[in-house]
């Protein structure tokens, strides 16, 4: 059974919507990242000790089916739709899956060290360094391409895709978190 973290407030009906909520849920993540980038040279607290490893988990776990869902769902078939209105949405689509890959990379950092200040219970002052770093580029990363993909990239597909292509996507969304109806 699927564990809700955070807000939810669409479900498979609304695929950008449910992508929409999940950069809510990377937002909080990432919050608890950076927060933990400022103490991590020093012993973790019980409290921050369960927020890191949440963190972790989280974009470990579920961060990659989001992005698969937007790579392998949405921006394949928006590049099918040769509307004038979605052309600046179109013409970014490139730019948004290099952010993932950059993502990735720091991920790999940072869930590395994680791993590392998780079982040693603090980084030492290198490696907390290369931490925070990590968590520096992935919070300029996430912030600009959530902004363009919330605000130009799933607008102009919710006005474009049609209700079988959106129920395509929602389908495969859900195949991804093995969610059963």
């Amino acid at each position: 059974m699927p564990v809700q973290i955070g807000a939810k407030t669409h479900d498979f009906s609304d695929p950008t919507g449910l992508l929409s909520d999940c950069h809510r849920r990377i937002e909080m993540f990432l919050g608890s990242l950076q927060r933990i980038a400022e103490v991590i040279n020093s012993p973790l607290t019980t409290d921050a000790r369960s927020a890191f490893e949440a963190a972790l988990r989280y974009f470990h776990e579920a961060a990659p089916k989001h992005t698969r869902d937007e790579e392998e769902s949405l921006f394949p078939r928006l590049r099918q739709i040769h509307q004038p209105e979605i052309e600046n949405a179109l013409s970014i689509l490139n730019t948004l899956e290099e952010d993932h890959r950059h993502a990735d990379a720091s991920h790999a950092v940072v869930h590395a060290l994680g791993l590392q200040c998780l079982a040693n219970g603090h980084l030492p002052r290198p490696e907390a360094d290369r931490f925070r770093q990590a968590v520096n580029r992935l919070a300029s990363i996430y912030a600009e391409h959530i902004r363009i993909e919330d605000d130009v990239v799933f607008p102009a597909a919710q006005r474009v895709l049609s209700n079988s292509q959106k129920s395509a996507i929602a389908n495969e969304m859900a195949s991804r978190r093995e969610f059963v109806s």
